[in-house]
């Protein structure tokens, strides 16, 4: 007799990513070294369904709340940070593309193949044309994460006004493998797992459907809404987004936390003090782990007040949109100055690069220079709003 498949449940998918942690902490010397997150480790992901969380149910997906694709991102985060990018990087293109034109779906995964994955760079590069049924494309772009496993690509881009009068129009490109070439730029201090290297186009053409406008994923009025239903993909682009780029940080603090404690509960330095009896650590511990704590608390209660209001049919509010989108934005610097606390406690041991904590601090810090983890612009625009200034901000 055979039995029941089992139903995928939200704590099933976070549970196979918290296995999948110490295997990732295993590869994180050869990720770094190949500037590639090992394909193993992608295969691993697509066997334990990490990447179906936000995909349409049409293709095979699961569409479930986005609480649960920033649990599993921030969990693969612990054993390597480069890893939990690219996841949440290329993850959250599965549920993009569901605001797309339905075409574009079936492009991608109306073939059969249901494990194609999409990369990205929203750099608005683009070169743009308008031609019969839709655009002439070509440009370079950089910071393309985990390109070397994805068959498709977003791409940005800005379609001038004809008449030359009024701003230029942001728009996603959907292009295929076929149309674009990979120049291998990436060679950084940090994250270099990620393999974000550079994206060509040199001429191509992309149809009217397999384009998005930013407009659509801000005011919600997106071509997808008709045939992918779930208020999953009424949530605002934006939003979603933001948190695809910052969630790793908190996971690779948490990792930091744990190299921290494994080490410095046995540690006796040079001059005979024990880390563990020493105030600097203790606090850089107590604080890092609040910190955690509260950065996913807020990440849960911000996305369960969003999927309230749209599931009982209340507007979203502008001022609140602001505030989560600040919010989102602080999470790396915060994540940052707590790893270089963790940094600063370990004295001499923590400026070799075999020791474990010096991979998570410089992929927090490199995550930094992500333009959406730049709290600055963000907090000056939620302020200027709060004190009557009119919105700059549409990223919301």
């Amino acid at each position: 007799m055979q039995s029941k498949p089992q139903t995928v449940t939200p704590e099933i998918l976070v549970q196979r990513a918290r296995d999948l942690v110490p295997v990732l902490a295993e590869r994180a010397a050869k990720a770094e070294a190949d500037r590639c997150v090992p394909k193993e480790t992608v295969a691993d992901m697509q066997a334990a369904g990490l990447f179906d969380v936000l995909k349409p149910k049409m293709y095979g997906g699961y569409e479930m709340d986005p609480q649960v694709f920033y649990d599993v991102c921030t969990t693969l985060a612990e054993g390597c940070m480069s890893t939990a990018w690219i996841y949440g990087v290329i993850g959250v293109h599965n549920w993009q593309i569901a605001l797309f034109d339905p075409r574009a779906a079936a492009d991608v995964w109306g073939g059969g193949d249901t494990s194609v994955l999409i990369a990205s760079t929203y750099m608005p590069k683009g070169q743009v044309k308008r031609v019969e049924g839709g655009f002439q494309f070509s440009g370079r772009w950089g910071f393309s994460s985990g390109i070397d496993h994805c068959q498709w690509v977003f791409l940005g881009g800005l379609i001038f006004p004809e008449d030359g009068k009024g701003a230029p129009e942001y728009r996603t490109f959907l292009v295929p493998r076929s149309d674009f070439e990979v120049i291998d730029t990436w060679h950084t201090m940090g994250l270099k797992g990620t393999g974000s290297k550079d994206i060509v186009v040199k001429g191509c053409f992309v149809p009217e459907y397999r384009t998005h406008k930013a407009s659509d994923g801000f005011m919600g009025t997106n071509p997808g809404g008709e045939t992918f239903t779930s208020t999953l993909y009424d949530l605002p682009f934006g939003q979603i987004f933001v948190r695809a780029v910052s969630s790793a940080a908190i996971g690779g603090l948490q990792g930091a936390v744990n190299s921290f404690v494994d080490w410095g509960k046995a540690w006796t330095g040079n001059m005979g003090s024990k880390t563990a009896e020493q105030g600097p650590a203790q606090l850089a511990v107590a604080d890092a782990m609040l910190a955690v704590d509260e950065m996913k608390l807020i990440l849960r209660r911000n996305f369960d007040t969003l999927l309230g209001k749209i599931r009982s049919g209340q507007p979203l509010d502008l001022n609140e949109r602001l505030h989560y989108r600040y919010q989102a934005a602080q999470v790396v610097e915060r994540s940052a100055r707590h790893a270089y606390q963790l940094f600063s406690a370990c004295g001499g041991r923590g400026i070799f690069s075999d020791f474990p904590l010096v991979r998570f601090f410089l992929d927090i810090h490199a995550a930094r220079a992500h333009y959406a983890n730049n709290p600055d612009i963000f907090g000056r625009n939620y302020g200027g709003v709060l004190l009557g200034r009119d919105n700059t901000d549409f990223f919301l």
